[in-house]
């Protein structure tokens, strides 16, 4: 029965005593026989193997000369030891000291000699041993029967707490058997819009559009980003797909309406803590940026209001590119730069690129709630006279520390020059844009919005203007229904003032569904 208890390291210690202990005489079994008969099987040989009872045996010392009855008695006394610094003859770099401090801060049940002292270099005698070893014994025991106590008194709220522990861990493995992939999250929006206008050259029409985006995001590192995206839509024949009137969400592939298309593929991955880099078969110049310049939501009615005031500075190209962009480890200042080659369809996927494709740089700065931009880029466009231009925009936003009745604000302002082979004058862009959240009820928003894209000649510098004129405005008012985390129903009234022309205003209800 003991020479369990003397197996390993504890051997060597013991060997003064080993030979007597192993053969289990009468006076071991007198002293010990009755607490292990008392202590169920488990737990006895719990402590036997625990690292706390090889620690426990080993370093109780003295001589037999030395100890007496009231020296054995001390170990099973109430005046505890409570911390190992009270044995002036223990050291950090005795071997057992982990040990013996484990049992003296977890169970209390180490006694030293009366002079205070540990002994820790003297061989045991076996009344030491049954003394030492009861006292823990009795000490684990008080542990025992105060968890019992415990566990009858919280029995129904363990009881509960297994049950949904169990419900989850059948969960997840039924989200584990059928989940779509290790790596890969799937996400979506889908956008109805149901309105008209006035005066847009198609004539006075309603029109019930769509867009469908799906995108595929994979992680392979937890850091890093392969995006591919599909989408559809049906805008192109609508008065909100092109001209002045054209809309954010308005698409419809290369291969008309309804076609299903890849929008995005690309990947996108750190370098070292600071840098991330981006290259793709299909990318956009946004994706791109190390910081959007703008608060006014991309989710808006116009899309001039969503290019931050300059749509020619940031038009949204879309193709073959690689970017890369820097981000400041304290956060705030970032820098990006990246290039797009040129699109064969200027829609809404490759809005202001020719030929030639466009450059980007940017320099911003993204503080808690206000950030700002100058960027700049180059572009050869093909759809005014086979020309390049230098486009510039400065942006910036600040929003409030909480939601209410003070408005986020955005501003930006563009600026445009033409290398041409006939004389085009320079151009500008702007836009104010204000947004309250939580307006009237929690989740919703209203916002409003005032810019021009900017035009010189009858030349649209944005490609986003139908019209001729230098002082066309628009105007826009909406307010965000909030229905359910993943559904929002935003009713918008718009208004263009065109220069020469009858003005074009018109509504839209515009539903959007988040997945």
């Amino acid at each position: 029965m003991v020479a369990p208890l003397l197996e390993g390291p504890l051997r060597a210690l013991a060997q003064p005593f080993w030979g007597d202990l192993a053969t289990g005489d009468t006076l071991w079994s007198a002293h010990c026989a009755s607490c292990v008969r008392n202590i169920p099987m488990k737990l006895f040989q719990q402590l036997l193997v625990a690292p706390a009872a090889l620690g426990l045996l080993a370093p109780m010392a003295a001589t037999a000369a030395e100890i007496n009855l009231d020296g054995v008695n001390q170990y099973a006394s109430d005046e505890q030891v409570t911390s190992i610094s009270q044995f002036p003859d223990v050291r950090p770099t005795d071997w057992a000291y982990q040990a013996l401090s484990n049992l003296i801060e977890r169970y209390g049940c180490v006694a030293g000699y009366p002079d205070g002292t540990f002994k820790g270099q003297r061989a045991m005698t076996r009344f030491e041993a049954a003394a030492l070893l009861n006292a823990c014994l009795d000490r684990v025991t008080e542990v025992t029967d105060e968890l019992k106590r415990l566990m009858t008194e919280f029995e129904r709220e363990l009881a509960i707490l297994k049950g949904r522990v169990d419900g989850l861990e059948a969960k997840v493995g039924e989200l584990e058997a059928n989940q779509f992939s290790t790596t890969t999250k799937l996400n979506g929006i889908a956008t109805m819009t149901l309105g008209g206008a006035s005066n847009t050259g198609l004539g006075d029409k309603v029109t019930a559009n769509y867009d469908v985006r799906l995108n595929f995001d994979t992680s392979f590192t937890g850091k890093d980003l392969l995006r591919t995206t599909l989408r559809a839509g049906n805008f192109d024949d609508s008065v909100f797909g092109n001209g002045n009137t054209l809309m954010e969400v308005a698409f419809e592939g290369a291969s008309g309406p309804d076609s299903v298309e890849i929008n995005r593929l690309f990947y996108q991955f750190p370098v070292g803590e600071s840098w991330t880099a981006t290259a793709g078969a299909k990318v956009r110049q946004d994706d791109m940026l190390a910081m959007w310049p703008s608060a006014y939501p991309a989710d808006t009615i116009l899309d001039i209001f969503t290019l931050a005031g300059a749509p020619a500075t940031y038009n949204l190209s879309l193709g073959a590119g690689v970017g890369l962009w820097y981000q400041a480890p304290e956060g705030g200042f970032n820098a990006s730069v990246n290039y797009v080659s040129a699109s064969d369809r200027a829609r809404d996927s490759s809005r202001g690129v020719g030929k030639g494709g466009t450059v980007t740089a940017q320099l911003g700065y993204a503080g808690e709630n206000w950030g700002a931009a100058f960027a700049y880029s180059y572009s050869e466009v093909d759809y005014v006279f086979d020309n390049s231009s230098n486009n510039i925009g400065l942006s910036a936003y600040w929003s409030p520390a909480e939601t209410g009745w003070v408005p986020s604000i955005s501003a930006g302002f563009g600026y445009t020059s033409f290398n041409s082979s006939r004389p085009i004058d320079d151009g500008y862009s702007w836009m104010v844009g204000l947004q309250w959240e939580d307006m009237f009820m929690q989740g919703n928003a209203l916002g409003m919005a005032i810019g021009s894209a900017g035009q010189r000649r009858g030349e649209d510098l944005s490609g986003l203007w139908s019209d001729p004129g230098n002082n066309t405005l628009a105007y826009e008012l909406w307010y965000k229904f909030q229905v359910t985390d993943n559904i929002s129903v935003t009713p918008a009234f718009f208004w263009v003032e065109r220069s020469g022309r009858s003005d074009t205003y018109g509504g839209v209800l515009k539903t959007t569904f988040t997945f």
